[in-house]
């Protein structure tokens, strides 16, 4: 008689699930006015402690994610020639030692409704995951619209996370029926004019508003920290644009922001904060502001 033992059924391998929230807005119109966003994973424990807590805002996810990236200001020249101005949709790719951003569309000028007229200056937000030191970019248009020809003058792109600000010069078209007829160029930087200081560090700061009537403010509210000997940051704004004010610092709200400012060091020894008193409802109780130094590895 043959006597057969049972082995126990082999486990199999469970494969990871990849946490990549966001709570941003893709939309030319919101937040930074970016369409596309590159996120990374974060810890399973933090989603569970974040849907378990249901006294903590789910956009804590994504200020996660915001804390992981680096903020690029992107300003670009459009040249002071005859129709040197496009109407075309123009996009940009930044490409780093370690990785590159993908195409970026730059939708949403901080500075002008109308994008890329003559001898204007736009700017634009670009954030991504850390690509290492800037070594090119790659900027061109869609060669769609009325107006499509444009004459670049220069890129400048400023990283605070980096302490560096570098210069692309063009001076050249990017058009089908001028120069070379290319509608995209691969630009290097300037090294004689790359400016480069103390990188900044970001800030997790969140602001509680009163709970009594007309608490609330639709002003545009600024910080300044202030540290030991005398070090301080800049006036930074704490939002984006003008439906940012409007949506945040209500009556009883609680408002949570990653911000990039000059490193004050360890102690903080005092803060400014105030508004520029617009809006239609300018006037603001505040309760209280809490800041968190955030290291480099997100904690």
């Amino acid at each position: 008689r043959l006597l057969t033992s049972k082995r126990a059924p082999r486990e199999e391998p469970v494969a990871p699930f990849y946490y990549f929230p966001c709570q941003r807005w893709l939309a030319v119109e919101e937040d930074d006015g970016q369409i596309a966003r590159e996120l990374v994973p974060v810890d399973e424990a933090f989603v569970k402690k974040d849907s378990e807590n249901d006294g903590q805002s789910p956009a804590t996810l994504g200020l996660e994610q915001k804390a992981k990236s680096t903020t690029y200001t992107v300003k670009v020249k459009t040249g002071d020639k005859k129709n040197a101005g496009t109407d075309a949709n123009v996009f940009i790719t930044l490409y780093g030692s370690k990785d590159d951003t993908g195409i970026v569309s730059l939708k949403a000028s901080k500075i002008n409704k109308n994008k890329f007229e003559r001898g204007k200056v736009d700017e634009f937000t670009v954030e991504s995951v850390d690509i290492g030191d800037l070594k090119k970019i790659k900027i061109g248009h869609d060669n769609k619209g009325n107006s499509t020809g444009w004459f670049l003058e220069w890129v400048e792109i400023d990283a605070p996370s980096l302490g560096r600000c570098l210069k692309f010069p063009c001076g050249r078209w990017l058009d089908k029926s001028e120069d070379d007829g290319a509608i995209e160029r691969i630009i290097f930087p300037a090294e004689l004019q790359t400016v480069e200081y103390i990188p900044f560090v970001p800030y997790e700061i969140t602001v509680y508003t009163s709970d009594i009537f007309g608490a609330g403010t639709d002003a545009d509210v600024f910080i300044v920290l202030y540290g030991s000997d005398g070090i301080c940051t800049r006036q930074k704004s704490l939002c984006l644009n003008k439906r940012e004010q409007r949506m945040y610092f209500e009556r009883r709200s609680v408002n949570q922001f990653i911000v990039e400012l000059e490193d004050v060091g360890d102690i903080i020894e005092k803060i400014r904060i105030g508004h520029n008193g617009g809006g239609l409802n300018s006037g603001w109780h505040l309760d209280r502001v809490t800041i968190r130094r955030l290291l480099p590895n997100g904690k």
